[in-house]
């Protein structure tokens, strides 16, 4: 399990949105390796309980992101 550090600053990388307005949901890389994702919040108590008996913790959250939304995660290099 990851814990994350509030005290870590992350550079952000744009990589793109589905959004028109560019607001939501967009995807970041991080200069960690990583990605952010933002999207909308899951809010369903039942999606809710599902992701917390597959091992969600209470420090982290769920969102809902397009399936178009990963065409903007880079490939990897031959």
């Amino acid at each position: 399990m990851c814990t994350p550090n509030k005290e870590e600053q992350v550079k952000l990388t744009f990589h793109g949105t589905t959004s028109h307005a560019g607001t939501c949901p967009t995807l970041y890389s991080t200069d960690k390796g990583t990605y952010v994702v933002q999207g909308y919040k899951v809010t369903d108590p039942e999606a809710l309980a599902a992701l917390h008996e597959r091992g969600l913790p209470d420090h982290e959250t769920a969102v809902e992101i397009p399936a178009a939304l990963l065409d903007f995660v880079p490939k990897a290099a031959p």
